[in-house]
Protein backbone atom coordinates (compact mmCIF):
# COMPACT_ATOMS: atom_id res chain seq x y z
CA UNK A 1 0.00 0.00 0.00
CA UNK A 2 3.00 2.12 -0.19
CA UNK A 3 3.54 4.95 -2.95
CA UNK A 4 4.75 4.18 -6.30
CA UNK A 5 7.04 6.76 -7.15
CA UNK A 6 8.35 6.68 -10.67
CA UNK A 7 12.08 6.50 -11.04
CA UNK A 8 13.94 9.16 -13.39
CA UNK A 9 17.42 7.98 -14.61
CA UNK A 10 18.22 9.92 -17.63
CA UNK A 11 21.89 8.29 -18.54
CA UNK A 12 19.54 5.35 -18.72
CA UNK A 13 16.86 6.33 -20.84
CA UNK A 14 19.12 8.48 -23.02
CA UNK A 15 21.98 5.73 -23.25
CA UNK A 16 20.64 1.97 -23.01
CA UNK A 17 21.25 0.04 -19.70
CA UNK A 18 24.77 -0.80 -20.34
CA UNK A 19 26.17 2.87 -21.35
CA UNK A 20 23.81 4.54 -19.15
CA UNK A 21 25.32 2.48 -16.39
CA UNK A 22 28.76 3.58 -16.53
CA UNK A 23 27.79 7.19 -17.28
CA UNK A 24 25.24 7.28 -14.48
CA UNK A 25 27.90 8.55 -11.92
CA UNK A 26 29.18 11.99 -14.13
CA UNK A 27 25.85 12.62 -14.95
CA UNK A 28 24.12 12.70 -11.29
CA UNK A 29 26.91 14.24 -10.19
CA UNK A 30 26.69 17.09 -12.47
CA UNK A 31 23.62 17.43 -11.74
CA UNK A 32 24.11 17.46 -8.05
CA UNK A 33 26.83 19.62 -8.24
CA UNK A 34 25.35 22.12 -10.38
CA UNK A 35 21.63 22.00 -8.16
CA UNK A 36 24.02 22.20 -5.04
CA UNK A 37 26.07 25.36 -6.04
CA UNK A 38 22.88 27.34 -7.50
CA UNK A 39 20.37 27.04 -4.39
CA UNK A 40 23.82 28.99 -2.74
CA UNK A 41 22.38 31.85 -4.46
CA UNK A 42 18.92 31.48 -2.51
CA UNK A 43 20.44 31.07 1.01
CA UNK A 44 20.63 34.23 2.53
CA UNK A 45 23.80 35.12 4.37
CA UNK A 46 25.54 33.35 0.84
CA UNK A 47 23.46 34.80 -1.68
CA UNK A 48 26.08 34.26 -4.36
CA UNK A 49 25.69 30.77 -6.32
CA UNK A 50 28.73 29.56 -7.09
CA UNK A 51 27.73 28.38 -11.04
CA UNK A 52 27.02 32.42 -11.35
CA UNK A 53 30.84 32.98 -10.83
CA UNK A 54 32.05 31.26 -14.47
CA UNK A 55 34.81 29.13 -13.29
CA UNK A 56 32.60 26.48 -11.86
CA UNK A 57 30.99 26.65 -14.93
CA UNK A 58 33.97 26.27 -17.38
CA UNK A 59 35.30 23.50 -15.22
CA UNK A 60 31.71 21.49 -15.65
CA UNK A 61 31.30 22.15 -19.28
CA UNK A 62 35.26 20.93 -19.49
CA UNK A 63 34.05 17.66 -17.79
CA UNK A 64 31.15 17.23 -19.93
CA UNK A 65 33.18 17.49 -22.84
CA UNK A 66 35.94 15.28 -21.87
CA UNK A 67 33.19 13.43 -21.29
CA UNK A 68 31.66 13.29 -24.76
CA UNK A 69 34.97 12.76 -26.44
CA UNK A 70 35.92 9.86 -24.00
CA UNK A 71 32.58 8.05 -24.69
CA UNK A 72 33.13 8.76 -28.84
CA UNK A 73 37.06 7.62 -29.07
CA UNK A 74 36.08 4.25 -27.05
CA UNK A 75 33.06 3.42 -28.93
CA UNK A 76 34.66 4.53 -32.47
CA UNK A 77 38.18 4.24 -32.43
CA UNK A 78 39.33 5.08 -35.90
CA UNK A 79 36.19 6.92 -36.63
CA UNK A 80 35.12 9.23 -34.07
CA UNK A 81 36.81 12.70 -35.08
CA UNK A 82 36.59 11.61 -39.20
CA UNK A 83 32.25 11.20 -38.54
CA UNK A 84 32.11 14.08 -36.70
CA UNK A 85 34.22 16.36 -39.31
CA UNK A 86 33.40 15.06 -42.18
CA UNK A 87 29.83 13.63 -42.52
CA UNK A 88 28.80 10.53 -44.75
CA UNK A 89 26.67 11.42 -48.00
CA UNK A 90 27.72 15.05 -48.39
CA UNK A 91 29.08 15.61 -52.09
CA UNK A 92 32.76 16.42 -51.26
CA UNK A 93 33.38 19.69 -52.80
CA UNK A 94 30.65 20.93 -49.90
CA UNK A 95 33.21 19.57 -47.43
CA UNK A 96 34.91 23.21 -47.42
CA UNK A 97 32.30 24.46 -46.30
CA UNK A 98 30.86 21.52 -43.85
CA UNK A 99 33.86 20.66 -41.75
CA UNK A 100 34.59 23.72 -40.61
CA UNK A 101 30.72 24.36 -39.58
CA UNK A 102 30.67 21.10 -37.90
CA UNK A 103 33.82 21.54 -35.87
CA UNK A 104 33.44 24.58 -34.71
CA UNK A 105 29.05 23.39 -33.66
CA UNK A 106 30.43 20.36 -32.29
CA UNK A 107 33.98 20.90 -30.52
CA UNK A 108 33.46 25.16 -29.38
CA UNK A 109 30.30 25.72 -29.40
CA UNK A 110 28.49 23.07 -27.41
CA UNK A 111 31.08 23.37 -24.22
CA UNK A 112 30.30 27.52 -24.64
CA UNK A 113 26.70 27.35 -24.27
CA UNK A 114 26.45 24.96 -21.66
CA UNK A 115 28.95 27.46 -19.78
CA UNK A 116 26.96 30.45 -21.07
CA UNK A 117 23.46 29.10 -20.29
CA UNK A 118 24.13 28.46 -16.23
CA UNK A 119 26.11 31.35 -15.77
CA UNK A 120 24.15 33.43 -17.68
CA UNK A 121 20.60 32.43 -16.05
CA UNK A 122 22.01 32.20 -12.35
CA UNK A 123 23.46 35.42 -12.58
CA UNK A 124 20.27 37.32 -13.69
CA UNK A 125 18.44 35.16 -11.39
CA UNK A 126 20.79 36.67 -8.40
CA UNK A 127 20.13 40.45 -9.84
CA UNK A 128 16.80 40.05 -9.44
CA UNK A 129 16.74 38.89 -5.86
CA UNK A 130 19.21 41.88 -5.19
CA UNK A 131 16.97 44.18 -6.99
CA UNK A 132 13.98 43.54 -5.30
CA UNK A 133 15.34 43.21 -1.72
CA UNK A 134 17.64 46.50 -2.46
CA UNK A 135 14.34 47.97 -2.99
CA UNK A 136 12.35 46.75 -0.02
CA UNK A 137 15.04 48.33 1.40
CA UNK A 138 14.91 51.49 -0.14
CA UNK A 139 11.44 51.88 0.42
CA UNK A 140 11.08 50.92 3.68
CA UNK A 141 14.18 52.70 5.68
CA UNK A 142 15.35 55.45 3.58
CA UNK A 143 11.85 56.76 1.88
CA UNK A 144 9.21 55.97 4.83
CA UNK A 145 6.15 56.95 5.85
CA UNK A 146 3.69 56.50 2.65
CA UNK A 147 6.09 56.07 -0.26
CA UNK A 148 7.60 53.05 2.16
CA UNK A 149 4.33 51.25 1.23
CA UNK A 150 6.00 50.56 -2.29
CA UNK A 151 8.37 48.39 -0.11
CA UNK A 152 5.43 45.73 0.76
CA UNK A 153 5.49 45.44 -3.32
CA UNK A 154 8.75 44.89 -3.80
CA UNK A 155 9.22 42.68 -0.53
CA UNK A 156 6.54 40.25 -2.12
CA UNK A 157 8.20 40.27 -5.58
CA UNK A 158 11.43 39.43 -4.05
CA UNK A 159 9.49 36.41 -2.59
CA UNK A 160 8.44 35.59 -5.72
CA UNK A 161 11.12 35.51 -7.46
CA UNK A 162 13.04 33.21 -4.83
CA UNK A 163 10.43 30.84 -5.00
CA UNK A 164 11.06 31.24 -9.07
CA UNK A 165 14.85 31.04 -8.41
CA UNK A 166 14.47 27.75 -6.52
CA UNK A 167 13.18 26.32 -9.61
CA UNK A 168 15.48 27.66 -12.10
CA UNK A 169 18.27 26.13 -9.92
CA UNK A 170 16.63 22.84 -9.98
CA UNK A 171 16.00 23.48 -13.71
CA UNK A 172 19.21 24.49 -15.00
CA UNK A 173 20.97 21.57 -13.07
CA UNK A 174 18.73 19.00 -14.68
CA UNK A 175 19.29 21.10 -18.11
CA UNK A 176 22.92 21.09 -17.83
CA UNK A 177 22.74 16.85 -17.18
CA UNK A 178 20.62 15.84 -19.90
CA UNK A 179 23.10 18.04 -22.49
CA UNK A 180 25.72 16.24 -21.11
CA UNK A 181 24.09 12.71 -21.23
CA UNK A 182 22.51 14.33 -24.44
CA UNK A 183 26.39 15.05 -26.21
CA UNK A 184 27.82 11.75 -24.64
CA UNK A 185 24.14 9.81 -26.61
CA UNK A 186 25.31 11.88 -29.87
CA UNK A 187 29.08 10.39 -29.75
CA UNK A 188 28.09 7.02 -29.07
CA UNK A 189 25.45 6.67 -31.73
CA UNK A 190 26.38 4.17 -34.79
CA UNK A 191 26.14 7.30 -37.30
CA UNK A 192 29.86 8.46 -36.01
Amino acid sequence: MGINIPRLNVAQELLGEKDGKRFTPLITTIFALVFGMNIMGIVPGLQIAGTSVIGLPIVLAIVSYVAFIYAGVKKHPGAFFKNALVPPGVPWPFYIIVTPIEFVSTFVLRPVTLVLRLTMNMIVGHLLLVLFFTATSFFFFTLGSWPGVLGVGTLLFGFAFTLFEILVAILQAYVFALLTAVYIQLALADAH
